[in-house]
């Protein structure tokens, strides 16, 4: 009689065990049942839409205190609007937007790094570093899904404020 017990007990564990677990339907499930989830998924950022267009981009990443660079830009700016056509001046103020991208880049801001990268290559269109760091932003764009900001439409850095 023991024995029958354990033999019934093991067959219900070993058919319960096997048996296909039920699964879960809502109305977005059918959607994305066919394509594995990213860890975007989860994350509260937005993931590429069904239709292969990708959502609009986002400014991200950590505010840095970026006042040394702004003003390097704004002195190297001055300086080349008194001689525009001063090779040394351009090289210069292509310098201050690209230590300023590099300093974003390093934060995580690669909205606004953008922007300087693209700042000192139109003053420096010989710069190799200024164009591997554009190719390399929108690499990562390209990588994540997401749109990244057309010339122009790149933000201001994220705003810093001092600890008390």
């Amino acid at each position: 009689m023991k024995f029958k017990f354990l033999a019934i007990l093991s067959l219900f564990a070993a058919a319960c065990s096997s048996a296909p677990r039920p699964v879960q339907q809502n109305a977005n499930s059918a959607a994305t049942a066919d394509k594995p989830q990213s860890v975007l998924a989860h994350s509260g950022e937005p993931t590429p839409s069904t239709s292969g267009e990708k959502p609009k981009w986002t400014q991200s990443g950590e505010p840095i205190d970026t006042s040394k660079f702004d003003a390097a830009i704004v002195a190297s700016d001055r300086a080349l609007n008194t001689k525009p056509g001063d090779e040394s001046l351009k090289k210069a103020a292509a310098k201050a937007y690209f230590d300023r991208g590099f300093a974003l880049t390093e934060a995580r801001q690669y909205a606004s790094a953008l922007g300087d990268y693209r700042k000192a290559l139109k003053l420096n269109p010989n710069d190799p570093e200024s164009k591997k760091w554009i190719d390399q932003i929108i690499k990562i764009y390209d990588g994540i899904g997401k749109s990244y900001p057309k010339e122009g439409e790149e933000p201001p850095a994220l705003p810093f404020t001092k600890a008390k």
